[in-house]
């Protein structure tokens, strides 16, 4: 017996310092050289501090600023612990009802959109922590954002198409704008 176990001792100490130390060493390392600011969370700093990650929306609530998708996650907005959708069904009518209710908010918030309100605004992303909006959901709150600013909605149209962001390499995904992105660059405005 003792013959088999020094030799499976030995051969598991060595794949766990292999598997467990030095395979995620080397690969963070990698990372870290070639990822930098990925291997860092895509860390957005203002003033050398970190004010979020841009991979990860935020919850803006102050009618100043633009909104993001709703969140689904539990028990705060945009908590990358608790990532998931809602997992409610089309025909669910706990989704219509939460669906309804996100209009009649954004309705209330800016009564002189007539406009269809963008999808994006009223359905939670898959991830429930998406930090991207359609330019359409963007620019369907211009209006109120120009309003609570004081400032003229054609600037703040202009600031939404400078901050839409294209589709990867050319041809994966859609046109988007990062919410944090955006909210920064606006309250960097001369009001």
């Amino acid at each position: 017996m003792k013959t088999l176990l020094r030799p499976a001792l030995s051969l598991f100490v060595l794949l766990s310092a292999i598997t467990g130390l030095a395979y995620p060493l080397a690969v963070t390392g990698i990372a870290g050289a070639v990822f930098p600011e990925q291997a860092a969370g895509s860390l957005i700093l203002q003033d050398g501090k970190p004010v979020g990650s841009s991979l990860i929306g935020q919850n803006f609530s102050d009618p100043k600023h633009f909104w993001g998708r709703p969140s689904a996650t539990a028990p705060q907005p945009y908590n990358a612990a608790a990532s998931s959708g809602s997992n409610q069904g089309p025909l669910n009518p706990a989704l219509v009802d939460a669906v309804k209710g996100r209009v009649e908010a954004l309705r209330a918030a800016d009564p002189g959109n007539t406009a269809p309100i963008p999808t994006d605004l009223v359905s939670a992303s898959a991830s429930g922590l998406d930090p991207h909006i359609s330019p359409a959901a963007a620019l369907w709150q211009t209006g109120r954002v120009a309003k609570a600013r004081g400032l003229p909605e054609a600037q703040i149209k202009a600031l939404v198409d400078a901050h839409t962001e294209g589709r990867q390499w050319g041809l994966l995904g859609e046109a988007r704008v990062n919410v944090l992105k955006l909210n920064l660059a606006l309250d960097a405005l001369k009001n």
